[in-house]
């Protein structure tokens, strides 16, 4: 009976400590998904959003993911409700301001993945399909650069640096494409003049100032 008895408090205790709810000011932002707040008693909680992952500060849109969550609750009042505790000691919970769920909105936006491994809301993935359908945030970048944080954490430095490299190659690629060819007798055709124009701001194509660039290729 006594068994059953102390069983029976364990459950409820737990019950209530996964349920509660708290309120706390955003003192400080760790990352897309992980922030400080500081509770009325001037107690510090470090709170990791449920059901969601965002990219790791150096991969890319990290930086933006975290300047995301920043605008939504940085130095303002949210409401956490508890989840329980990771590893880390880090409050795992829903983030509601003035009753937006700030889980969901990070999902909407593209700033956030829904994490497979732990979610429990299936609407979210509905969430995902439609910021991915639109090319939002993390789904505007090239297919090379959208990769899950937790396949980035798995893969470490090898994948890493392969995206790093992705980058740099695009990079001066680009460069390489705007930097080669300054004059209309070196242009192979108009398509190669507009882009030069436009996308490397090489206004001496267009000297009557018309949009209109090498008008002996273009005006054929």
């Amino acid at each position: 009976m006594l068994i059953r008895y102390i069983s029976y408090i364990a459950l409820v205790f737990s019950a209530n400590a996964l349920s509660s709810e708290m309120n706390c000011k955003v003192i400080a932002i760790s990352d897309g998904d992980t922030f400080t707040c500081l509770t009325d008693a001037k107690k510090s909680i470090k709170v990791r959003l449920a059901e969601i992952d965002t990219p790791e500060k150096a991969q890319p849109y990290g930086q933006k993911s975290k300047s995301a969550l920043a605008n939504f609750i940085f130095k303002k009042i949210v409401t956490v409700s508890s989840q329980g505790n990771d590893r880390y000691n880090r409050t795992i919970g829903a983030v509601y301001l003035d009753g937006l769920y700030v889980n969901r909105e990070m999902v909407k936006i593209g700033a956030a993945w829904v994490y497979r491994q732990y979610n429990r809301d299936k609407s979210l993935l509905k969430d995902e399909e439609w910021a991915r359908a639109a090319r939002l945030g993390i789904w505007s970048q090239p297919e090379t650069q959208i990769v899950p944080p937790w396949e980035w954490r798995k893969a470490g430095k090898a994948l890493q640096q392969a995206v790093q490299d992705s980058k740099s190659s695009l990079a001066a690629t680009a460069s390489s494409s705007c930097g080669a060819k300054r004059y209309c007798t070196q242009m192979s055709s108009c398509e190669e003049a507009k882009f030069h124009l436009k996308s490397c701001g090489l206004n001496s194509l267009d000297r009557d100032g018309d949009g209109v660039p090498c008008e002996n290729l273009c005006a054929r």
